[in-house]
């Protein structure tokens, strides 16, 4: 598979930074860097209705999209699993 290029919107960033834990962060930052080797890891999903797919990390959820024409994973939004749905 083509090594692709992760952009996180700059949303995404401050959402991980108001993520408490630096433990949880540091494990959330190395799940979407393993995205630029494989872009649909096991256990992703596809959100129904939209180009988005969904990674678990504990109680965290990663939301981005895929540009497969330019080899690039989009993080949309991360978040609490009770919180990260709202306002997709």
């Amino acid at each position: 598979m083509g090594q692709y290029k992760v952009q996180i919107k700059a949303s995404a960033a401050r959402e991980l930074r108001a993520i408490p834990g630096k433990r949880d962060r540091q494990r959330i930052v190395r799940r979407i860097q393993a995205l630029e080797d494989d872009p649909r890891p096991p256990g992703s999903q596809k959100l129904s209705g939209r180009e988005r797919y969904r990674i678990r990390q504990d109680p965290y959820r990663i939301v981005y999209g895929i540009e497969k024409d330019v080899l690039v994973v989009y993080v949309v939004k991360i978040g609490h699993r009770k919180d990260v749905y709202r306002d997709l």
